[in-house]
């Protein structure tokens, strides 16, 4: 109901306030978000598949994929022309968002990997596709993020939730990969085996020293520079990538037959599910602190 009342609105937007539906897809800081639509259509897709549901996950897969095609070339494109002469105005606006690009590029790779067995061969090289793209996505994006970070000077409130998906964007890579190597052999699944073995530990990895590394800017960001910590719509963002990367863990360990990783991934899942309670409840505190505005009687409406 929630991903058919989204699709309303978007829709609803496009038509009735274009201007400003273009303007948020050329600015750099919001231009990303869009492929969270495709992120969604995944999530349904992969469900509704490990139902039985294969028709409507398919719907979905076709949706989303043709979603993803859309954004991955017009996105870039209006960033470029907002961006000239070169890059330098856009690279201002890059942030955590932009690897949502990776995670809807991923999720289609998890949907197709997802269908129930035997998957057509046409459904498992369109995952392998989209994982590969997905990992060279990851390494260009994160070079341009990380040298925006460095190129120009860094405040706290800049500094938001969402660069968790950072470490988000190498789980479900991980998670994705995994799936793929679940699948029946095909030609060009032997081909890649060895390479989507290697790169999804090397991802893992990658992730796991992540998350350090982002505990300590959240505690420079509000102990060292005194930034006010409260609830913000951001801070969901730091759900996804914590869960994401118990499944992935899991994932992983189960098809390398690696114990300790099965179990690590078995157990995060209760941290995930501790951090998304502290966000639930500060929303909650949030919703409940805020100031109710009422009418002015004495106003006049025309």
């Amino acid at each position: 109901m929630a991903y058919v009342l989204l699709a309303a609105g978007y829709g609803w937007r496009l038509a009735c306030y274009r201007r400003e539906f273009l303007a948020d897809a050329a600015d750099p800081r919001r231009a990303f978000a869009f492929f969270t639509f495709v992120a969604a259509s995944d999530v349904l897709a992969a469900r509704l598949a490990g139902d039985g549901h294969t028709v409507a996950a398919a719907v979905l897969l076709a949706a989303d994929g043709t979603g993803w095609l859309l954004l991955s070339y017009t996105v870039p494109l209006l960033l470029l022309l907002a961006g000239r002469p070169g890059l330098a105005p856009a690279l201002t606006g890059a942030n955590g968002t932009w690897l949502i690009w990776v995670v809807g590029t991923q999720s289609i790779a998890v949907a197709a990997a997802s269908m129930p067995r035997p998957v057509p061969e046409g459904l498992a090289a369109l995952a392998t596709c989209c994982w590969a793209v997905g990992v060279v996505l990851y390494m260009v994006i994160a070079v341009m993020v990380a040298t925006a970070l460095m190129a120009y000077p860094v405040r706290p409130a800049e500094l938001t939730p969402p660069y968790w998906v950072f470490m988000g964007a190498t789980a479900i890579s991980v998670l994705a990969g995994g799936l793929i190597l679940r699948l029946p052999p095909t030609p060009l699944g032997a081909a890649v085996h060895g390479v989507v073995t290697g790169l999804s530990v090397l991802l893992w990895a990658f992730g796991t020293w992540l998350i350090p590394l982002l505990l300590a800017i959240g505690a420079w960001r509000h102990l060292l520079r005194r930034f006010p910590l409260a609830y913000e719509p951001g801070m969901w963002s730091i759900v996804f990538p914590v869960g994401m990367y118990g499944v992935a863990s899991r994932e992983l360990g189960t098809v390398l037959n690696v114990s300790w990783l099965v179990t690590l991934g078995r157990y995060e899942a209760w941290l995930a599910l501790a951090v998304w309670a502290v966000v639930a409840l500060a929303m909650t505190v949030a919703l409940l602190r805020r100031p109710v505005s009422l009418p002015d009687p004495d106003r006049r409406h025309p």
